[in-house]
């Protein structure tokens, strides 16, 4: 058993039940979330009653079936149930057991986030509050664990999984430690000494004969770690400064380097139709490259209709007045938008430093002039690329008309205006 939640708002029992042989997966599984201890049976027992079953995953690793020979797994978000067969991955009982705690904190008044949050204190005693989202090699993980050259004081909720109050706009880690890929950390990083279970790595001896990981992905893909939460200091597992700004990491070469979204809908809708590129390890086409790739929310765990995620964040965006931005970490048409840049326009921003123009003729949008990246709406060719990635983004929309998956009328209308604008 574990917790999962980490605040008295929202705390919840989730239980692992997994064959002999497989104790790996369960300790792992323990140790990234909440581990039961007398301080935490404490918290939960004085915590918000929901109206909420535990979570429940049966996990069978070796049954496999004919029809899903990859691997299967099953959801009863009606009754937080899950089973999990055929897949001895790690990331799979976690993303399982995030996919339940998400359904069930939508369901009492919270915006589920796949993505990370910080907060930056400034000496004055004001603050402010960012939530980043992305797929995985977007750069979220960087962004929000970053202390920027030491310029600015910030503190962590979690680099994965969080969410949100539509009450307050406070905000509470789901999950205790981190779940990093190890490639990122070689032996001699000072942030190996965190690795709690290691996932998809080889092993060596070293110079001394000890054995030790190969954290590189040299054999196998994908090499995992869950990093044990002293890995930062300055840490926090609820924040009850209101969420100020939310921003969307997205690979689009059509964007500079930040975007700023001042419509409720069409904020909402771009996470609805958060994007990034194909990439060149998957067997596509020249022409299917340059075609944007989207992952609404950058949730794909999601088990309830994807309108109630954008109703949520619409929320957020309209009732509680979060701002909304874009940021482009991929290429901006030929040039490469850097960490270093990604960083330095963040830091801007929450300390009320940027200054944004009208991003050409689109009259809900604006960007940050930034040298290196300059926007030229002179150019009819530019014009028409960015025309051709937002009508990409309202094919999107208009497929999934009839569908589970249709979103309202207001955010079709807010994404087909943009495509009108040039």
């Amino acid at each position: 058993m574990a917790y999962v939640g980490l605040d008295k708002k929202f705390m919840l029992k989730a239980h692992l039940l997994v064959p002999e042989g497989y104790e790996n997966t369960l300790y792992s599984w323990i140790l990234n979330f909440q581990t039961v201890n007398e301080e935490y049976t404490k918290m939960y027992h004085d915590s918000l009653v929901l109206d909420e079953g535990d979570i429940y995953i049966y996990s069978d690793p070796d049954m496999y079936t004919d029809r899903f020979p990859e691997g299967l797994a099953l959801f009863d978000q009606a009754h937080n149930c899950a089973m999990i067969c055929g897949m001895r991955y790690f990331g799979e009982h976690k993303k399982g057991t995030l996919t339940l705690a998400w359904s069930i904190a939508e369901r009492n008044g919270y915006t589920a986030c796949h993505g990370g949050q910080k907060r930056f204190n400034f000496k004055d005693g004001s603050s402010t509050v960012i939530g980043v989202f992305g797929l995985s090699g977007s750069g979220k993980s960087t962004i929000t664990l970053s202390n920027h050259g030491g310029k600015l004081d910030t503190t962590v909720l979690h680099d994965d999984a969080f969410i949100i109050s539509n009450k307050d706009c406070s905000s509470i880690s789901l999950e205790q430690s981190y779940f990093d890929k190890t490639q990122d950390y070689p032996l001699d990083n000072p942030q190996s000494k965190y690795f709690l279970t290691i996932q998809n790595c080889g092993a060596t001896r070293n110079n001394e004969g000890k054995l030790v990981p190969v954290t590189e992905d040299i054999c196998n893909g994908n090499g995992r770690t869950v990093k044990s939460v002293l890995a930062t200091g300055n840490r926090e597992y609820a924040f009850n400064t209101p969420v100020d700004a939310i921003f969307w990491i997205m690979k689009d070469k059509s964007l500079p380097p930040v975007v700023k979204v001042n419509d409720p809908a069409l904020a909402s809708v771009m996470g609805a139709t958060l994007a990034t590129m194909r990439s060149t390890a998957e067997q596509v086409s020249a022409d299917e490259l340059n075609k944007l790739v989207f992952v609404p929310y950058a949730n794909p765990f999601r088990l309830y209709e994807l309108h109630k995620d954008y109703e949520h964040f619409k929320q957020l965006f309209e009732e509680k007045h979060v701002d909304c931005y874009i940021i482009n970490t991929g290429f901006f048409l030929d040039t490469k938008v850097t960490p270093k840049v990604t960083l330095g326009l963040i830091e801007e921003i929450v300390q009320h430093q940027a200054k944004f123009v009208p991003f050409g003729p689109f009259t809900q949008l604006e960007y940050l002039p930034l040298e290196g990246y300059k926007v030229n709406f002179g150019d009819k060719e530019y014009l028409e690329l960015v025309k051709n990635q937002m009508a990409s983004r309202l094919d999107y929309v208009n497929s999934l008309k009839g569908t589970r998956e249709e979103l309202p009328t207001d955010a079709v209308e807010a994404i087909k205006k943009v495509t009108t604008e040039c």
